[in-house]
């Protein structure tokens, strides 16, 4: 069955269920890449991207005050470092891993193939007002890491790289 497109008789967009992983809009920072795959603006309290770590990379140690996060991972191990105390954990390809709100984290890849996993930021009932958009997010991101955000976005750059 094809996907839903064009507009309903009142001109409104359809409710999109199925999102392709083709094409997508890919963020690729200086410590891992994120190819956006439901942006928050796109649903009521969530939103969706995947996840590349290269042997030995690894995000900042950070922490989210608005949302929670769900990992699935599917290709590849690393270590999460979690909490106050910087606890590690072993993850590997068919854990998930829940991050709650307000929790310092950082996954990062080990061994000599890439870590790749589906993240799911769950924010409640609400999206943040400060940070509308994943692009607002990712602009915020930047400023805080010191990061060129016109070098980090690369439209339809990503896509399938859940294979």
């Amino acid at each position: 069955m094809p996907h839903a497109s064009g507009a309903n008789a009142d001109g409104a967009k359809p409710m999109q269920y199925v999102f392709t992983t083709k094409k997508l809009t890919r963020y690729q920072f200086p410590t891992h890449t994120a190819d956006l795959v439901i942006d928050r603006t796109q649903a009521s309290c969530s939103e969706v991207f995947v996840v590349v770590l290269h042997p030995n990379q690894a995000p900042p140690l950070h922490k989210h005050d608005d949302m929670e996060q769900i990992f699935h991972v599917f290709a590849g191990y690393g270590i999460l470092t979690i909490g106050e105390a910087k606890q590690q954990i072993s993850v590997k390809a068919g854990d998930v891993v829940r991050v709650p709100i307000d929790t310092w984290h950082s996954i990062r890849a080990e061994g000599d193939t890439d870590l790749k996993y589906l993240s799911v930021d769950c924010f409640g009932t609400t999206q943040p007002k400060a940070e509308p958009t994943w692009d607002e997010h990712i602009r915020v991101v930047c400023r805080q890491q010191g990061w060129d955000f016109s070098k980090v976005v690369i439209p339809g750059g990503g896509g399938s790289s859940a294979k």
